[in-house]
């Protein structure tokens, strides 16, 4: 198993944030987490990565125990608003990420990573604080990939994309599944999460009360589940 959370608890004092978690993800599978604000979604990708450290149980990686403050090169993480250096280009940040995770590619290599992450040729050598979201987002993918992670962790990756953006995000994900990475994606995004999720996980106050398979389940069958179970 690629990512697995067994018992994992995070608590601050009397208050428990992530009560118990179990959830696998594998090779080649995308697992939407869903639910309010609060219910625990990035929790659980701070454990992952080990931003924090767990109360209890435990997150693994490829079979690793994830501890604080050991760097996991298996992971790449893209995050709701993709921090980048706004005066380099996507091309200069890439080659700087890269390098900094232990990579180092020639100039067609780090192109053909933009390419792939769909950013048109033409956005190569622009500044990147000159570029939209969706672009900056197209270039925290191909940082992703160039990483050469087995598991990569995403926080609202499509808040704030336009349409087509957020069609062409998706694609981008489609093309990281069959590329055999295991995915777990935090989104409020019904339609991201039924389009490209394999399975659905949907929290709240700390605990994953419902899981569903995307291909069983339309946008609109997953609002209502969605909305039932956050009235209750």
């Amino acid at each position: 198993m690629m990512l697995e959370a067994v018992e994992l608890t995070k608590q601050y004092g009397d208050h428990i944030v992530l009560d118990h978690l179990n959830l696998q993800v594998e090779s080649g599978e995308v697992f939407c987490l869903m639910g309010q604000n609060g219910a625990g979604k990035t929790t659980t990708l701070n454990l992952f990565l080990g931003f924090i450290a767990a109360s209890s149980g435990e997150a693994r990686v490829d079979g690793k125990l994830v501890s604080p403050g050991l760097r996991e090169t298996n992971v790449a993480y893209i995050p709701e608003v993709v921090t980048l250096y706004p005066y380099l280009s996507s091309l200069e940040n890439l080659d700087f990420f890269s390098r900094l995770a232990g990579f180092r590619y020639t100039k067609e290599e780090l192109c053909n990573y933009l390419r792939q992450a769909g950013l048109q040729p033409e956005a190569f050598e622009k500044r990147l604080g000159l570029q939209s979201k969706g672009m900056r987002q197209k270039v925290g993918i191909a940082i992703a990939m160039a990483k050469n992670a087995k598991v990569i962790l995403m926080d609202e990756p499509t808040s704030g994309l336009d349409p087509q953006a957020m069609h062409e995000f998706n694609e981008n994900v489609n093309a990281m599944r069959e590329a055999g990475k295991a995915i777990l994606m935090a989104t409020h995004d019904i339609y991201s999460a039924v389009h490209s999720g394999a399975r659905i996980g949907i929290m709240e106050q700390g605990s994953l009360v419902h899981t569903l398979c995307a291909d069983e389940v339309s946008a609109s069958e997953l609002e209502k589940i969605y909305l039932a179970i956050m009235r209750s």
